[in-house]
Protein backbone atom coordinates (compact mmCIF):
# COMPACT_ATOMS: atom_id res chain seq x y z
CA UNK A 1 0.00 0.00 0.00
CA UNK A 2 1.27 3.16 -1.21
CA UNK A 3 1.59 6.16 1.81
CA UNK A 4 0.65 9.65 1.29
CA UNK A 5 2.74 12.75 2.41
CA UNK A 6 2.33 14.65 4.93
CA UNK A 7 1.86 18.52 3.70
CA UNK A 8 4.61 19.23 6.18
CA UNK A 9 7.13 16.57 4.78
CA UNK A 10 7.64 19.22 1.78
CA UNK A 11 8.47 21.71 3.80
CA UNK A 12 6.93 24.66 2.25
CA UNK A 13 4.48 27.20 3.39
CA UNK A 14 3.56 27.44 -0.59
CA UNK A 15 0.28 25.51 -0.70
CA UNK A 16 -1.28 27.48 2.02
CA UNK A 17 -0.51 31.05 0.89
CA UNK A 18 -3.65 33.11 -0.64
CA UNK A 19 -3.09 34.97 -4.07
CA UNK A 20 -5.34 38.02 -2.70
CA UNK A 21 -7.06 38.95 0.23
CA UNK A 22 -4.44 41.04 1.56
CA UNK A 23 -2.75 40.91 5.33
CA UNK A 24 -6.37 39.60 7.05
CA UNK A 25 -6.48 36.56 4.38
CA UNK A 26 -3.13 35.72 4.83
CA UNK A 27 -3.14 35.73 8.75
CA UNK A 28 -6.27 33.50 8.61
CA UNK A 29 -4.46 31.20 6.25
CA UNK A 30 -1.35 31.16 8.13
CA UNK A 31 -3.06 29.59 11.22
CA UNK A 32 -3.87 26.49 9.33
CA UNK A 33 -0.44 26.17 7.47
CA UNK A 34 1.19 22.94 7.95
CA UNK A 35 3.81 23.65 5.68
CA UNK A 36 6.60 22.28 8.18
CA UNK A 37 6.63 19.89 11.69
CA UNK A 38 6.73 22.86 13.61
CA UNK A 39 2.97 23.63 13.82
CA UNK A 40 2.58 20.46 15.64
CA UNK A 41 4.21 21.13 18.73
CA UNK A 42 3.38 25.14 19.16
CA UNK A 43 0.05 26.51 19.92
CA UNK A 44 -0.44 28.62 17.26
CA UNK A 45 0.47 30.48 14.02
CA UNK A 46 2.12 33.67 15.75
CA UNK A 47 1.56 35.83 11.99
CA UNK A 48 2.79 39.17 11.52
CA UNK A 49 0.84 42.45 13.13
CA UNK A 50 0.75 46.03 11.96
CA UNK A 51 0.01 48.50 9.56
CA UNK A 52 -0.37 47.09 5.66
CA UNK A 53 1.30 50.88 4.92
CA UNK A 54 3.93 50.21 7.10
CA UNK A 55 7.02 52.16 5.86
CA UNK A 56 9.32 49.88 8.00
CA UNK A 57 8.80 46.34 8.28
CA UNK A 58 11.08 44.42 11.51
CA UNK A 59 11.76 40.72 11.09
CA UNK A 60 12.50 38.58 13.74
CA UNK A 61 13.78 35.46 14.43
CA UNK A 62 10.81 33.16 15.37
CA UNK A 63 8.13 34.14 18.43
CA UNK A 64 9.01 33.05 21.89
CA UNK A 65 6.90 31.53 24.54
CA UNK A 66 4.74 34.43 25.19
CA UNK A 67 3.99 35.27 21.94
CA UNK A 68 2.89 31.61 21.23
CA UNK A 69 0.82 31.53 24.27
CA UNK A 70 -0.65 35.56 23.04
CA UNK A 71 -0.62 34.88 19.14
CA UNK A 72 1.45 38.11 18.39
CA UNK A 73 4.81 38.97 17.83
CA UNK A 74 7.10 40.80 20.32
CA UNK A 75 5.04 41.17 23.30
CA UNK A 76 7.56 39.20 25.86
CA UNK A 77 10.75 40.91 27.47
CA UNK A 78 12.04 41.06 24.10
CA UNK A 79 9.25 43.26 22.03
CA UNK A 80 9.30 45.69 25.24
CA UNK A 81 13.55 46.32 24.90
CA UNK A 82 12.68 46.55 21.67
CA UNK A 83 9.67 49.17 21.45
CA UNK A 84 11.50 51.49 24.03
CA UNK A 85 14.83 51.03 21.61
CA UNK A 86 12.80 51.86 18.79
CA UNK A 87 11.36 55.22 20.22
CA UNK A 88 14.59 56.15 21.76
CA UNK A 89 16.15 55.86 17.52
CA UNK A 90 13.03 58.27 16.45
CA UNK A 91 10.67 55.36 15.27
CA UNK A 92 7.08 54.82 16.60
CA UNK A 93 7.16 51.31 16.99
CA UNK A 94 3.61 51.51 16.36
CA UNK A 95 3.94 52.76 13.29
CA UNK A 96 5.98 49.92 12.28
CA UNK A 97 5.31 45.99 10.78
CA UNK A 98 6.55 43.41 12.76
CA UNK A 99 6.86 39.98 12.26
CA UNK A 100 9.61 36.98 12.41
CA UNK A 101 11.10 34.62 9.53
CA UNK A 102 9.42 31.53 11.66
CA UNK A 103 5.88 31.93 12.12
CA UNK A 104 6.23 28.86 15.35
CA UNK A 105 7.26 28.55 18.19
CA UNK A 106 10.27 26.03 17.97
CA UNK A 107 11.19 24.72 21.43
CA UNK A 108 13.26 22.13 23.61
CA UNK A 109 11.64 20.81 27.53
CA UNK A 110 14.21 19.05 29.95
CA UNK A 111 11.25 17.75 31.58
CA UNK A 112 7.58 17.53 31.47
CA UNK A 113 5.76 20.70 32.37
CA UNK A 114 8.90 22.12 32.32
CA UNK A 115 9.36 25.86 30.94
CA UNK A 116 9.95 25.47 27.30
CA UNK A 117 13.37 26.63 26.32
CA UNK A 118 13.56 28.19 22.74
CA UNK A 119 15.21 26.53 19.71
CA UNK A 120 16.99 27.81 16.58
CA UNK A 121 14.98 26.95 13.71
CA UNK A 122 16.78 25.13 10.72
CA UNK A 123 17.37 26.55 7.60
CA UNK A 124 15.23 24.28 5.85
CA UNK A 125 12.92 25.37 8.39
CA UNK A 126 13.15 29.28 7.34
CA UNK A 127 13.03 28.31 3.72
CA UNK A 128 9.34 26.51 4.60
CA UNK A 129 8.30 29.67 6.23
CA UNK A 130 9.55 31.99 3.25
CA UNK A 131 6.25 32.09 1.20
CA UNK A 132 4.36 33.96 4.47
CA UNK A 133 7.51 36.85 4.65
CA UNK A 134 7.44 37.18 0.89
CA UNK A 135 3.86 37.65 1.09
CA UNK A 136 3.91 40.06 3.48
CA UNK A 137 6.75 41.94 1.91
CA UNK A 138 4.32 41.97 -1.12
CA UNK A 139 1.86 43.52 0.61
CA UNK A 140 3.44 46.17 3.05
CA UNK A 141 5.83 47.33 0.19
CA UNK A 142 8.26 48.63 3.15
CA UNK A 143 10.86 51.73 2.49
CA UNK A 144 13.23 49.59 5.07
CA UNK A 145 13.47 46.50 6.44
CA UNK A 146 15.09 45.99 9.81
CA UNK A 147 16.75 42.45 10.48
CA UNK A 148 16.80 41.25 13.67
CA UNK A 149 19.73 39.03 14.70
CA UNK A 150 21.41 36.39 12.80
CA UNK A 151 18.82 33.98 11.82
CA UNK A 152 17.31 36.41 10.41
CA UNK A 153 19.70 37.61 8.39
CA UNK A 154 19.80 34.13 7.07
CA UNK A 155 16.45 34.09 6.09
CA UNK A 156 16.60 37.38 3.83
CA UNK A 157 20.13 37.26 3.08
CA UNK A 158 21.43 33.91 3.14
CA UNK A 159 23.20 31.44 4.92
CA UNK A 160 26.66 33.39 5.03
CA UNK A 161 24.88 36.19 6.43
CA UNK A 162 26.92 37.27 9.61
CA UNK A 163 25.23 40.39 11.48
CA UNK A 164 28.13 41.24 13.49
CA UNK A 165 29.90 42.30 9.89
CA UNK A 166 27.27 44.24 8.57
CA UNK A 167 25.29 45.43 11.74
CA UNK A 168 24.33 49.39 11.46
CA UNK A 169 24.48 49.51 7.83
CA UNK A 170 22.52 50.31 4.78
CA UNK A 171 22.40 47.58 2.64
CA UNK A 172 20.59 47.66 -0.75
CA UNK A 173 19.86 43.37 -1.71
CA UNK A 174 17.38 41.90 -4.17
CA UNK A 175 15.05 39.70 -2.07
CA UNK A 176 11.67 37.82 -2.84
CA UNK A 177 12.18 38.83 -6.32
CA UNK A 178 11.97 42.56 -4.94
CA UNK A 179 14.90 45.09 -4.25
CA UNK A 180 14.88 46.84 -0.83
CA UNK A 181 16.86 48.66 1.63
CA UNK A 182 17.71 46.74 4.76
CA UNK A 183 19.15 47.47 7.95
CA UNK A 184 20.59 44.73 10.37
CA UNK A 185 21.13 44.71 13.80
CA UNK A 186 20.79 41.98 16.96
CA UNK A 187 17.94 40.63 17.92
CA UNK A 188 16.84 42.25 21.27
CA UNK A 189 16.66 38.87 23.17
CA UNK A 190 20.33 38.96 22.71
CA UNK A 191 20.62 42.13 24.80
CA UNK A 192 18.59 40.39 27.49
CA UNK A 193 21.44 37.97 27.76
CA UNK A 194 24.30 40.01 27.40
CA UNK A 195 27.16 40.61 30.01
CA UNK A 196 26.49 44.20 29.66
CA UNK A 197 23.37 44.99 28.92
CA UNK A 198 23.29 48.60 28.98
CA UNK A 199 26.36 48.52 26.50
CA UNK A 200 24.31 46.41 23.84
CA UNK A 201 21.02 48.17 24.45
CA UNK A 202 23.29 51.17 23.34
CA UNK A 203 24.67 49.41 20.19
CA UNK A 204 20.81 48.50 19.01
CA UNK A 205 19.93 51.96 19.73
CA UNK A 206 22.24 53.46 17.64
CA UNK A 207 21.54 50.84 14.83
CA UNK A 208 17.89 51.46 15.19
CA UNK A 209 19.22 55.69 14.44
CA UNK A 210 20.62 54.39 11.04
CA UNK A 211 17.51 53.01 10.48
CA UNK A 212 15.38 56.18 11.37
CA UNK A 213 17.98 58.17 9.21
CA UNK A 214 17.15 56.22 6.32
CA UNK A 215 13.52 56.83 6.70
CA UNK A 216 13.89 60.54 7.13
Amino acid sequence: MVGTQAPEDAYTAEPFVPERGGLPALRKAAAQCRGCPLHRDATRTVFGDGSKDARVMLVGEQPGDQEDRQGKPFVGPAGKLLDRALTEAGIDPSEAYVTNAVKHFKFTRAEPRKRRIHKAPTLREMTACGPWLAAELAVVEPELIVVLGATAGKALLGSSFRVTQVRGTVLEEEIHGRPERLVPTVHPSSVLRSDDREAAYRGLVSDLKVAADALA
